[in-house]
């Protein structure tokens, strides 16, 4: 499997697009899943105030972006350049899926520069730019509307390939303290004690409270801090009696 690092050699060319914010957007995406060389061809509006703003403190993406006058040029040292596109082409390459496409995407990646284009938001890649790129892919989606703003569409490729790179996983749970054997015995004496002064438990005919509780609580499995917690609720009711 490629190792995190093929993550390095991907690049994200964004041609032609209009919008600044989908510029900021497009950078949040990537530095969320490891990714940092930009590429922009012919942007409308860059630098802009709206970009650094959907950047949303991915501000180094978008300082290290570079602006280059044609396709030609952001894809000149790359071995492998991928169009995105949801529209059907009459071109020689068919399109794969996404993540069809994402492991020969890696494997290019560990050796030389790989670039992922996307279009203008709103004529996408023209059948010249896609020309310029060896391989076709698109994101599945519903076909009655397949149209994804741009930067869902820099999301969703680069949650992909850093998957399928291995480079992420979830964030591990904390360490659950589970209760002891003491902890449980001492809140379930405190509890019975509590009922018993409420009124709420006759101790002459307590019947199987204390039975459903142990068997309500072992169901739950409590850790110490919720022993804790509730202890404390007891002890609070009882000093307000």
């Amino acid at each position: 499997m490629p190792t995190p690092s093929a993550l390095e050699n991907i690049r994200i060319v964004l041609s032609r697009p209009s919008h600044p914010g989908n510029i900021g957007a497009a950078a949040r995406a990537m530095k969320t899943m490891g990714f940092a060389s930009l590429v922009l061809v012919q942007p409308r509006r860059f630098p802009d105030p709206d970009a650094a703003a959907m950047a949303a403190g991915a501000d180094d993406i978008l300082a290290g972006a570079r602006v280059v006058e044609t396709l030609e040029e952001a894809l000149a040292d790359c071995s492998l350049a991928a169009g995105l596109s949801a529209r059907r082409r009459d071109l020689s390459h068919p399109a794969s899926a996404l993540r069809d496409a994402v492991p020969g995407l890696l494997a290019a990646a560990v050796a030389q520069p790989v670039a992922l284009v996307f279009g203008n938001e709103t004529s996408g890649l023209s059948n010249e730019e896609l020309a310029r790129c060896q391989r076709l892919v698109s994101i599945p989606a519903n076909p009655a509307y397949s149209s994804l703003n741009l930067a869902a569409s820099v999301q969703i490729a680069c949650y992909e390939l850093a998957v399928a790179s291995g480079g992420f996983e979830v964030a591990a749970a904390r360490e659950r303290m589970a209760a002891t054997g003491e902890d449980v015995a001492g809140f379930f004496t405190h509890l019975e004690a509590t009922a018993v002064e409420s009124g709420f438990l006759d101790p002459a005919n307590p019947g199987r409270f204390m039975e459903r509780m142990r068997r309500l609580y072992a169901r739950a499995g409590l850790e110490r801090e919720e022993v804790k917690l509730l202890r404390g609720l007891l002890w609070r009711l009882t000093a307000k009696r």
